[in-house]
Parts: structure tokens; sequence; C-alpha cells
């Protein structure tokens, strides 16, 4: 008899997104006449730059040609994409990070996930709260998560860290011991940022204590602060304990196209193993690469035409964070982030709970938000509003919620 994975058996009945659209769905076909606005999954709207796209299509004809085509790539991405990145992301910076410690992926969603490969079952997880779904569901998955309880909205064995206003959106160092850190900025979902000072705490913490930060920084391209690391490696001390995760989703427009890099540093050892060295037999054996004609893509975006292309795009999205951060501030509302996000954390009226918020505004504003409770304990009491829409559309949403809150 074949057993299954106990563990899916302990998960929420529903992943947070697949709630949303099902409410959405419901909502709609009861309401087909309503223009609904979504402003809830971080998915992009604009088109991929020109740059990427001749890029893809010159890939594709090198694939016809016999004396050009390309079969199984490098499990670890092709030279010419992971020097690419060591060069803009890294070495522009000052950051001393090698080529061959770049791992090309389709995403970093699925590297957030798959990491947990290399680690034992028994390892402490800690994760900021609230908490990009990810990080918590696949560690459950995977046996690290202890069993779910509904009345606290949490894992027994995940240590929760609040990352709330209270605490400047910066948690506090762990209480009891942990292994793995997850940590991301700019922060999805409060659109916040941790600076040098509060990321160098973390780095001595975890080499202090042997832990390992996994640090997702697939929104670096947003950031606009001056004290605000783009890559935990700009923190002396980094390459000893901390795993980055990079997009191209955010980035450059490629949530269709997939792909993202992590990067582990061969300096990176624990129980006397080297993390490079695993992960790097864990994709040779359970990923042939990403394919070619998407890494050509992804490498237009370091020539100077498509780097220009894609900061206008970058720009189109920031624009709409201002919209939205200013549009909800002056109907009543306190947010957070934007500034170096496209993510807005919107705080939900006196007494009403994040679900509830979302039902009023799909309902009343016909508009689609992500309740902040969908990202763990302390999202209670807040919305996420995403500023990967259209800018017309953005502005009209904002309107919206002015004139329905202007009624309450």
């Amino acid at each position: 008899m074949a057993h299954v994975n106990a563990n899916y058996q302990k998960l929420p009945g529903s992943y947070l997104f697949s709630e949303i659209a099902r409410r959405t769905a419901a909502y709609a076909e009861a309401h087909p006449e309503a223009k609904l606005i979504k402003m809830g999954i971080g998915d992009v709207t604009r088109p991929l730059v020109p740059a990427v796209v001749e890029a893809m299509h010159a890939a594709v004809d090198d694939l016809s040609r016999a004396e050009t085509f390309y079969g199984y790539g490098p499990e670890q991405g092709y030279d010419f994409l992971r020097e690419a990145i060591q060069q803009a992301d890294f070495a522009a910076r000052g950051i001393q990070i090698a080529a061959d410690e770049i791992f090309i992926s389709d995403g970093a969603k699925s590297d957030c996930g798959n990491i947990g490969d290399i680690l034992s079952a028994d390892n402490k997880i800690a994760v900021c709260d609230p908490v990009y779904p990810v990080y918590v569901d696949t560690n459950a998955m995977a046996g690290r998560a202890g069993d779910y309880d509904e009345q606290a909205q949490g894992w027994t064995n995940i240590y929760y860290m609040p990352t709330t206003a209270e605490n400047g959106f910066c948690p506090a160092l762990p209480t009891e011991p942990v292994d793995v850190i997850y940590l991301c900025s700019p922060n999805n979902p409060t659109g916040t940022t941790l600076n040098f000072q509060q990321l160098q705490a973390w780095v001595d913490y975890a080499n202090e204590h042997d832990a390992i930060i996994m640090f997702d920084a697939a929104y670096e391209r947003f950031i606009a602060e001056d004290n605000v690391p783009h890559s935990i490696y700009e923190v002396p001390g980094a390459t000893t304990c901390a795993i980055e995760f990079r997009s191209f989703s955010k980035t450059a427009g490629f949530t269709g196209a997939r792909c993202g890099y992590t990067v582990v540093p061969k300096a990176l050892v624990r129980e006397g193993q080297s993390l490079h060295a695993m992960w790097n037999r864990r994709q040779t054996t359970k990923f042939n690469g990403a394919s070619y004609v998407i890494q050509r893509g992804a490498a237009a975006v370091y020539s100077e035409e498509g780097a220009r292309q894609i900061e206008e795009t970058l720009d189109y999205y920031r624009a709409n964070a201002k919209v939205i951060k200013e549009g909800l501030e002056a109907a009543g509302f306190t947010v957070y982030g934007a500034v170096s996000s496209p993510y807005v954390w919107c705080k939900t009226p006196v007494g009403m709970g994040s679900w509830e918020f979302f039902d009023l505004l799909l309902e009343q504003a016909n508009i689609i938000t992500t309740p902040g409770a969908g990202f763990g304990p302390s999202g209670e009491g807040y919305v996420r509003l995403t500023a990967f829409g259209d800018a017309d559309a953005t502005k009209e949403a904002m309107q919206r919620i002015q004139t329905l809150m202007a009624t309450r």
C-alpha cells in the first residue's frame, strides 16, 4: 500500500490566493456587470520590454538551426547570464560574489520552497509575521512546522517574529534557539524595509548561533532609501550565514516567462558540509535548468538598452504605488510601504477584520485586495494592495475607495 505525505493533510483548507480567487469568482458570477479592479495578487501587467523580446526571438532562431542549437544546458545556468548577474548585481556594488555561486532557476518561489531539500527535518524555522505563505507552507509540507493551530492561526513548531508597526517592522531577535530564519526586504506583504544596522544584527546572530538566513530580495529594484541594502551580502559576515533569492518576475515582468536565481556562497558551511555543494547536487539531480530562450531574455535585462527600458516599467509601478499610498491616506487610512516597494500595507477601519474589509471593498467598491490575515496572525487588521496594475485603473480604484469611505 502506498503511503502519502501526511503533512499535506495538516495544511489549512485553502491557500490564501485560492480563497481570494474563490470569493472573487463567486461575486463576479453573481454580479456580471461589476467592473472589478485587481489589486490583490502581485502579478505584473506591463509587457516584456523590447530588448528582452528581441533577445528571446533571437534565441528561438538559435534553436531553429543545427549550428546554433542548444539542448540540455548547465543545471546551474548559462555562463552568459551568471556572469552578467555577477557584474551588475554584485560586483558593481562592491560585493564579492562569484559567478559560480549563482544558480539560475525558474523563479524565486520555486527555490524558496526547494531549498528545504538540503535541510534536516528537525530544524527550527523562524519567520516574520506577517509572512509570505510559501516560506511556511513548504516547511509544513516537509514536516518542520508541527501542527496547525486553528485558534492561534499558526503552526506549533514555527517561531513567529511579529513584524508590526509597533516595532517599526523590524522583528526582534529570537528569545529561543532557531536554526533557519526567513527575512524579506523589501518585505512582502508589508512593503517595508530593513536597513544596514538591522540586517547586521541578524547576520551577527546567525553567525553566532550557526543559523542560516534565507534572504528574499525579490523586490530589491524598488529600493529608494539610501540606508537599505539591495543584497544581504552588502552586510559584513553574510557570506557565512545567508542564502539569497532573486527574481526577474517583478524586476522585468517575468511572471509568465519564469526566471530567477539563488546565491549560495561557498563560504556557507554547516556541520562541516558546504551548502553550495549540497545545493549544486540537488539542482543537478532534480532540475534540468531554466530554458535557453528565457535565460537569453534575462541576460538582455543587463544590456544598456534593456536596463533603460526596464527602469521605465519600474517607474510606472512606482508611480502606481505613490497613487495608492496618497489615495488611501486621503481616504483616512494609515498605510505603510510604497516608498521602496510595489506593495501598500493598509490598516483596516477600527473594529473591522481583514477578510471583512476585503469583502467590503469587493462588494461595495469592486476592488480586489489581499487580506492581511492570510499572511499570518500579525497580518490581521490589514489588507495588502499591489501597484502592479494599470495606471488608470489604479487611480479609479482610489477614487472608488474615497467615495466609499466618505459615505460611511
